[in-house]
């Protein structure tokens, strides 16, 4: 018997030792991360089409295919593997086709493929001529509608001198699409039989997010018909009839935004999102969702007593429900709306968040949810439970020691109750102090949540405690909470950052004397506000970011946010001054820091961190200046993304970590 258990025991130690050690996540695996998105049902309820992108190291670039699982999910298949890659996949309503939108062979504009389910080759439909940013089929499966931006003619000149660029908009610039020109995004009709091209919508303004009536006869729409839509974020649902020279019919007109627009299924009503605030500027809002009748009239409300943020709203197949994902303190759920009552369901939820909404017409919906420790996979809802359909994630992750995940509440010394989220590296005591870095998530409309963490597990990989703070702005948290730093930046933000930091330490989280901060975009906005304020931290990395705010205004693509919150320079001097205190306060600073950003960004403009480089040089404070070439506000180019975590993790090596003895304490 002890022999028998002795072998026992042998057997297993034996296969264990066999298995590869897991190890700590690296900026490398970057590169082994594939990401899913766009789940499509099928119109029998029986498949899912998705996109799954792969990085290209030969090309250093993503390429995104189309793959499909079915509903049970016992099968799947890879439907394209070219060199090129394809989005937006949508299914023909009688469920023969899938398709999708690539630029191949040589087109310089994306265009329409078809795709038979049954099998063969995709094959191009649309010679279009003009930037294609949506579509959508008509129920009947005879037309598709597409929204068509006009053609760019500036290059069209024998010489590779491109003309020169020729602005007159208040609004001129923006993130990936550069300086604006007047060129509007209109809706046609496309009759997939005879490759027949028709224009319904013409004009000066932008029309968007083009839905089908039932019946086939109708298109709602999204556009801003102000006198000037630059000068404010107003947009408005119109519907017009499906046929050339139809007439637009407006059926709202709040001043704040309506959009997401979804027919009911017998066609009566539509549901849709509307701004909390009636107002030309609008970011620190929520959505709420909103149905008014096909014909116009009275909308209700019915998310307004809420008080959290509702998005992807999609009708139930038999009309009586409204489902919506809901962000909630550091989660984010799936709910439904009853039409009659007002009640809100609660789906599916828990410790996670849940991104993109699809219903089966046979009941159940489509979604992609991502957990602490797991990437995002397509699930499915159904009566109340989540069942996972794909597991694209799970070769990913199974190398990975990921680090351990969970909330914590810290209180400002204003006595503001914050919810935040700790990322401990595996297999460290709880009790042991580790060098701590504080990543801010930008925004500032949005929170850090349960769902996976790409950024901040990279950091814990490398040894570090690593914190995310919902401060005041934050989103899931109530209206008043996100609006609260409204045209006071770099206040009471730093304060909620400063608490959490506070925490750590008090709770024996944080080594005092190891502290650091980062972050990107607005995060890296509050890093200079931060570190500008509290001396206490030994390294930061601020990424696109900025400080002398009032060099921004015309610099970037906030002019409506700018005039309507701060005021306009040469009038509110005072004002701009006082949120741009880290540049003409930065003798305060004694942190080394390094300074990070996209060459082309204009969203925030590589100039603000060039002149807080500058000015640190000036100071004799190290720090360190690097410009991705030819990179907007995000990182695109997967090297890139990989070198940026590189060179973090050396940087605050290099500050924060005094022994070998740190660096041992998180191995395995």
């Amino acid at each position: 018997m002890k022999s028998i258990f002795f072998l026992g025991l042998l057997t297993t130690s034996t296969v264990l030792a066999q298995l590869p050690a897991k190890r700590p996540m690296q900026p490398s695996d970057i590169l082994r991360l594939q990401n899913i998105a766009d789940p499509q049902v099928s119109p029998d309820g029986a498949w899912v089409a998705y996109t799954l992108s792969s990085v290209d190291k030969e090309k250093d670039k993503r390429n995104t295919d189309l793959w499909m699982i079915s509903w049970d999910g016992k099968e799947s298949v890879q439907l394209t593997s070219g060199p090129e890659s394809e989005s937006s996949p949508r299914w023909s309503p009688d469920g023969r086709y899938l398709s999708f939108v690539a630029t191949r062979n040589g087109d310089k504009d994306s265009q329409l493929w078809l795709l038979d389910r049954r099998g063969g080759e995709g094959k191009k439909i649309t010679e279009l001529k003009g930037e294609l940013e949506e579509y959508e089929w008509a129920p009947n499966g005879k037309t598709l509608a597409l929204v068509i931006r006009d053609k760019d003619y500036s290059d069209s000149a024998k010489t590779k001198v491109r003309t020169p660029y020729v602005i007159d908009r208040y609004h001129f610039k923006e993130d990936r699409k550069g300086y604006l020109d007047r060129r509007a995004a209109h809706l046609y009709l496309f009759n997939v039989e005879t490759r027949k091209l028709d224009t319904l919508t013409t004009g000066t303004f932008d029309e968007t997010s083009p839905v089908w009536s039932p019946d086939s006869k109708q298109i709602a729409f999204v556009s801003n018909r102000t006198a000037d839509p630059d000068k404010n974020e107003n947009t408005d649902l119109f519907v017009i009839d499906a046929r050339p020279k139809a007439t637009a019919k407006q059926l709202t007109n709040w001043a704040g935004y309506d959009r997401s627009p979804v027919w009911s299924p017998d066609g009566s009503q539509i549901a849709y999102l509307r701004s909390t605030a009636s107002s030309p500027f609008i970011m620190y809002d929520q959505p709420i969702l909103t149905v008014i009748p096909a014909t116009g009239g009275e909308p209700k409300l019915l998310s307004v007593t809420l008080d959290r943020p509702v998005r992807n709203p999609r009708w139930a197949p038999d009309g009586k429900t409204i489902a919506v994902l809901v962000d909630d303190d550091r989660r984010t759920y799936v709910g439904a709306y009853d039409l009659i009552s007002g009640k809100l369901d609660k789906l599916a939820g828990g410790d996670c968040a849940y991104a993109g909404l699809e219903s089966n017409p046979k009941g159940g919906w489509a979604t992609l949810m991502s957990k602490p420790q797991l990437p995002a996979e397509i699930y499915v809802v159904e009566n109340g439970n989540a069942r996972r359909l794909t597991t694209i994630q799970d070769a990913f992750v199974a190398p990975l020691l990921l680090a351990n995940v969970e909330g914590f509440t810290s209180r400002s010394k204003d006595g503001t109750q914050v919810s935040n989220m700790l990322f401990r590296p595996a297999h460290v005591p709880a009790g042991q102090k580790l060098p701590t870095i504080l990543f801010i998530h930008g925004g500032p409309v949005g929170q850090d949540n349960f769902g996976f963490d790409l950024s901040r597990q990279l950091l814990a990989g490398g040894g570090y405690v690593v914190a995310g703070v919902n401060y005041r702005g934050s989103s899931g948290r109530g209206l008043a909470f996100c609006k609260t730093i409204y045209s006071d930046w770099g206040n009471k933000e730093v304060v909620d950052i400063l608490g959490a930091t506070d925490y750590l330490v008090a709770n024996g989280i944080a080594d005092p004397a190891k502290l650091g901060i980062g972050g990107w975009s607005y995060g890296g906005i509050l890093t200079n506000y931060t570190i500008t304020t509290d001396q206490r931290f030994k390294a930061a990395a601020s990424g696109a970011g900025s400080s002398l705010q009032i060099t921004m205004y015309g610099s970037d693509q906030y002019v409506n946010q700018y005039e309507n919150e701060l005021g306009l320079p040469w009038k509110n001097t005072e004002k701009w001054l006082k949120v741009s205190y880290p540049f003409l306060k930065a003798d305060r600073i004694k942190t080394p820091t390094l300074f990070m950003g996209g060459e082309k960004d204009f969203n925030v403009p590589i100039a603000g961190s060039e002149q807080m480089y500058q000015a640190l040089k000036s100071l004799g404070v190290p720090t360190q200046l690097i410009i991705y070439p030819n990179q907007f506000h995000g990182l695109s180019v997967p090297t890139y993304q990989v070198d940026r975590f590189d060179r973090y993790l050396k940087w605050f090596d290099h500050y924060l970590k005094s022994s070998v003895a740190v660096l041992e304490a998180t191995k395995p």
